[in-house]
């Protein structure tokens, strides 16, 4: 049999009034119920605590070395119970964060920020991906949470962050470079810089439909699965692509964003559905407080 924590909180009440009628308002218990612990708690030990005479209650030598020892085991309780209720909070934990390549260099900066200031006792690792791992990663829990773009797969949550115009990218001396706003018909007969179908089929399905509804099929003459590689082939004048506009941040020189009328797109966070883990959802409202509050596009 091991003293309890009562115990131990009753012994130092004791030892720090020397007195068990005192100690016994302190704590809010009668004299007697007080004394009948701290002698359960010297026949568990072993020991003699305190000597009871006429001249009042004194720490034994025993019981005056004990008293450190008994406040530090409490003293590590209350922070093991504090720790379990932040913990439930979702004030204390560690997540894993993926970011797609395209929207790590906005989002990024702007989340960890909001997070190390709002729920500074989680433990935040970020990694930048292709959505095909991303998607793979939250589905095997390699991840616990990412921000990407949709269309996406059944089995995960979403949670909106924001929607930015879809632009046409065209080199600067295209002759279309000084329209204020395109549509995707204009672009008939362009020569197109595509990512490969490969790597994420539900874009490439929703790239389909638009261009099957503006009435053409586009002449794709080169595919590069990142954004930089597409950029930079659109300075080259390989062809013209269309990107979000926020992709513009990635490069300054050698292309031109126009928006492509009516044509938007969402950046959404997105976890596995039916994970109940406290600080993923604290880090949701985080994230989505940040998003009413801030054009994240900018921020970054």
């Amino acid at each position: 049999m091991t003293p309890d924590l009562r115990q131990l909180r009753y012994f130092v009440v004791v030892a720090e009034e020397s007195n068990f009628t005192r100690a016994g308002e302190r704590l809010m218990i009668s004299q007697q119920s007080l004394s009948q612990q701290i002698t359960q708690l010297e026949r568990v030990l072993g020991v003699k605590l305190f000597d009871r005479g006429t001249r009042g209650t004194r720490l034994t030598a025993v019981g005056a070395w004990f008293v450190p020892e008994a406040r530090a085991v409490l003293d590590r309780a209350d922070e093991a119970f504090d720790a379990v209720a932040r913990v439930a909070r979702g004030e204390i934990g560690s997540l894993r964060l993926a970011f797609l390549t395209t929207t790590a260099n906005y989002l990024l900066p702007p989340v960890i920020r909001a997070a190390r200031q709002r729920l500074p006792g989680l433990e935040l690792t970020t990694e930048e991906t292709a959505i095909a791992p991303l998607v793979e990663g939250l589905r095997k829990g390699r991840y616990d949470v990412a921000f990407t773009r949709p269309p996406l797969v059944d089995g995960l949550e979403t949670r909106t962050l924001l929607n930015e115009q879809v632009c046409a990218v065209l080199p600067e001396a295209h002759p279309l470079a000084g329209r204020a706003e395109l549509a995707l018909d204009d672009l008939v007969g362009e020569r197109w810089v595509l990512t490969p179908r490969s790597s994420w089929e539900p874009w490439h399905e929703a790239f389909d439909d638009s261009f099957r509804a503006a009435g053409f099929t586009p002449d794709v003459v080169h595919r590069d699965a990142s954004v930089q590689g597409l950029l930079g082939l659109v300075a080259a004048g390989v062809g013209v692509t269309r990107l979000a506009r926020s992709a513009s941040s990635l490069r300054r020189t050698g292309v031109v964003f126009v928006p492509l009328a009516g044509e938007f797109v969402t950046t959404e966070m997105v976890w596995l559905s039916g994970d109940s883990s406290p600080a993923l959802h604290s880090l949701v409202d985080v994230v989505t407080e940040l998003a009413t509050t801030t054009d994240l596009t900018e921020s970054g």
